[in-house]
């Protein structure tokens, strides 16, 4: 009685095996059409994907920065400097096009994404991504707390973030226009000209409409810096 249990038993396996085996073949290797490795294929595609978003790191000595610049570019973006405010190219206006780090080239602002905010400086309401920037808080002035940005391709000094800015994101990226380049929708620069003024100094990083990086109207309540979140 127990052989014959035994018997029906692996009878029942081996066409269980069998149907499986069919279906395998019939509907391939996965039941979802996917070969078993797709799914680290598109993982690796994604982190390659992201990987190359990341911007490559540039690193040079002060000394190779100011053979590549000129004094006001070099005070301004490696020595921290602030350009006089309406005194930049890009102060005010619309452009069409893409600024990039006058440094490295890394693309910064969609000029659609800059606004007019009466400072003095090119104030944009957000980068082009996240990855492009870095933030740090800047305890520089001792009346004012701020978060400065820096491009994160470079390192270069480009101005300071504000939570006073318009919709959707509530940011005034307030940047410096020597800091900044214009690449044409084509990708080319557009044509400027060489600045003839005499180069910024450390002392015009005030945080005033007549010497710094602050918007010319005030909110009722000075809100303390905190970094911005995207």
């Amino acid at each position: 009685m127990t052989r014959s249990l035994c018997g029906r038993f692996a009878l029942l396996l081996a066409g269980v095996f069998c149907i499986v085996s069919a279906s395998t073949a019939v509907l391939g290797q996965n039941p979802f059409g996917t070969s078993p490795d797709s799914g680290n294929r598109v993982e690796s595609s994604r982190d390659s994907k992201s990987a190359a978003k990341e911007p490559e790191r540039i690193f040079r000595t002060n000394e190779e920065w100011q053979k590549l610049l000129t004094p006001e570019q070099f005070m301004v973006t490696r020595m921290k400097a602030t350009e006089q405010p309406f005194s930049g190219k890009y102060a005010s206006g619309h452009f069409k096009g893409t600024f990039v780090c006058v440094c490295c080239g890394a693309k910064l602002f969609d000029a659609s994404n800059k606004f007019e905010s009466g400072t003095g400086w090119p104030s944009f309401w957000r980068p082009v991504s996240e990855k492009a920037l870095d933030t740090a808080m800047d305890y520089s002035e001792p009346a004012e707390a701020r978060v400065e940005v820096t491009c994160r391709r470079c390192g270069a000094h480009l101005g300071h973030v504000f939570q006073d800015g318009p919709p959707p994101t509530g940011l005034r990226y307030c940047m410096n226009s020597v800091a900044l380049s214009l690449e044409s929708e084509q990708g080319v620069p557009t044509p400027s000209r060489k600045s003839s003024r005499t180069p910024a100094s450390k002392s015009t990083r005030k945080g005033k409409p007549s010497n710094g990086d602050i918007a010319t109207k005030k909110p009722g309540k000075q809100a303390e810096a905190t970094e911005p979140k995207f």
